[in-house]
């Protein structure tokens, strides 16, 4: 449900809205965000009108129990401004692609409401996404000429640095994590199955939209101005979710499988790691049967939160007794192949090892097969 507040235009601003057609449309998300709103706007309006563009500004709340509303409502009587009001929804990302949904701008323009990103700079990466061979336009604070406030710590640099590497093998941007972002109306209509997690809506764009050619232009990304942080440890394990979907999309029909094997993967070091510690205090088979057992519950807590996210919402213990039997089918058949290649086929009898090998990739893809059609179906 929607609530937009009517706005009025003044001489002052008459430049924005005069043109027949809107040619940006800036987009805000919120959250108890009254105290800046009356700073951000008036920037925003001045840099557009400079700029002679034809605009709208929406503000996206998700329902803040602030001022939010009455303040822009006060606003929209100065400026182009619009509030849409989401009282079920909740998330960034989401409130994004609503406000997309709603705006009439031949050119969509991102950003927050904490005055972090640059007003100023809005009239630049309208330009640069005008470029007929550009797609997609980033405020960057990586590339030559940007910069973030010096008061940054270690632990906030270093946490943006790992988190730009995750996402380096789906676009060669500097700056994939910005919120500050421009493209093409038509751009984002054509996006493929946009279903975001959490705050990284500009990556979703790149890749689901398939841009080929991103801009990154300089900017200095500030600290907020009013108010607290939104990024929490909840966000930062919505993004490792939110990177599985990405890489799934991308990699098409080899990505679920591929996905299994990593964990299945992760679940031998698992393995190794708890036996070599139970070796200590327990004996050998009791150490043996109880590695292999939590290495099991790794792998299903894995699979069943990132491989096979989408078919969660069956009982959790059905599916866990189910991922058991589905391991011990998938081990027999490893056990079945790697024995009996080495008994009865001579070749094998001198490459164990490799007998061996073989067994697993039949094994682990049984046990795939089996953990798609009848685990998590």
């Amino acid at each position: 449900m929607s609530t937009d507040v009517n706005t009025t235009r003044t001489p002052a601003v008459h430049s924005l809205t005069r043109a027949a057609t809107i040619e940006v449309s800036v987009i805000v998300p919120t959250y108890c965000e009254a105290q800046n709103l009356p700073e951000l706007v008036p920037l925003v309006a001045k840099a557009l009108d400079e700029a002679n563009l034809s605009a709208e500004i929406i503000i996206v709340d998700d329902d803040s129990p602030d001022e939010t509303p009455e303040v822009c409502e006060r606003l929209a009587q100065d400026y182009p401004l619009r509030l849409v009001v989401r009282h079920r929804e909740r998330g960034l990302s989401s409130a994004v692609i609503h406000g997309m949904e709603h705006a009439r701008g031949e050119v969509l323009v991102v950003m927050d409401a904490d005055l972090s990103h640059p007003p100023e700079r809005v009239p630049e990466l309208v330009a640069a996404i005008k470029e007929d061979s550009t797609d997609f336009v980033i405020g960057s604070r990586y590339v030559s000429g940007g910069k973030t406030d010096e008061d940054w710590g270690l632990f906030r640099w270093l946490n943006s640095k790992v988190a730009t590497l995750l996402a380096w093998p789906l676009t060669s941007a500097k700056d994939p994590m910005a919120g500050f972002f421009a493209l093409r109306a038509a751009t984002f209509k054509a996006a493929e199955r946009l279903d975001p997690i959490g705050y990284k809506i500009g990556l979703e764009l790149m890749v689901k939209s398939r841009c080929q050619n991103v801009k990154e232009i300089p900017i200095r990304f500030r600290d907020r101005l009013h108010g607290t942080s939104k990024l929490t440890l909840k966000e930062q394990l919505n993004y490792l979710r939110h990177l599985a979907r990405l890489y799934r999309f991308r990699l098409g029909a080899v990505a679920q499988p591929l996905q299994f094997a990593l964990v299945g993967s992760s679940g031998v070091i698992v393995d190794l790691c708890c036996y070599a510690v139970l070796l200590t205090v327990l004996p050998l088979s009791a150490a043996r049967a109880l590695a292999i057992w939590i290495a099991m519950s790794w792998n299903f807590g894995l699979n069943r939160r990132f491989t096979f996210a989408e078919c969660r919402r069956d009982s959790v213990i059905k599916q866990y007794v189910l991922f058991g039997l589905a391991c011990m089918l998938g081990g027999l058949v490893n056990w079945s192949l790697s024995v009996g290649l080495s008994n009865q086929v001579p070749f094998f009898q001198d490459w164990k090892l490799l007998a061996a090998l073989l067994g697993v990739i039949a094994g682990t893809g049984f046990n795939y097969l089996l953990s798609r059609h009848f685990v998590f179906r």
